[in-house]
């Protein structure tokens, strides 16, 4: 008995979804590995989409997940929340597999990096120059999509506008 793939096919309509998961996240779940069991773990982490549209964030040294991502810079981040109501599993979120790199208090770029995300967090005008503070993007490498019950898509850094 031959069995059908639950991935449909990636059209217009997940890729608008996609994109507007992407562009309106303000936190995500990132997944790491631990850099001294080799096993998976997961934070809560403040999130925008950079300038350039991908996901940014900005995070402490002091932070394991930091530890982690600076021995192994692969990564997953799950975007997305349930709405008020009704089964979470039914409202969409995605998970994108990623690549963080790092830019740094003397980093060129941080400037534009400090401005754009003050200008989407500005509380965190309290901490953001603290030393232990530096900014990771991620390079999407791939994305699952799940629209909600039964439409579920592959995306490429591509259709999400990456």
């Amino acid at each position: 008995m031959s069995q059908t793939s639950p991935i449909r096919e990636t059209d217009d309509e997940a890729r608008a979804l996609a994109r507007q998961l992407l562009s309106s996240a303000r936190h995500a779940a990132l997944a790491v590995t631990d850099r001294a069991t080799g096993a998976p773990t997961v934070s809560r982490i403040a999130l925008v989409p950079g300038p350039d549209g991908a996901p940014l964030t900005l995070i402490s040294e002091l932070a394991a997940h930091t530890g982690h991502l600076l021995a192994d810079p692969r990564c997953a981040l799950l975007i997305g929340e349930p709405g008020p109501t009704g089964d979470p599993l039914t409202h969409p979120r995605m998970t994108l597999a990623c690549e963080a790199r790092f830019t740094r208090q003397d980093d060129p770029g941080r400037a534009e990096l400090r401005a754009h995300y003050l200008g989407l967090y500005p509380k965190a005008k309290l901490y953001i120059d603290f030393a232990d503070f530096l900014f990771a993007s991620f390079a999407v490498g791939s994305a699952a999509l799940n629209g909600g019950f039964g439409k579920a898509y592959q995306l490429s850094p591509e259709d999400l506008g990456l």
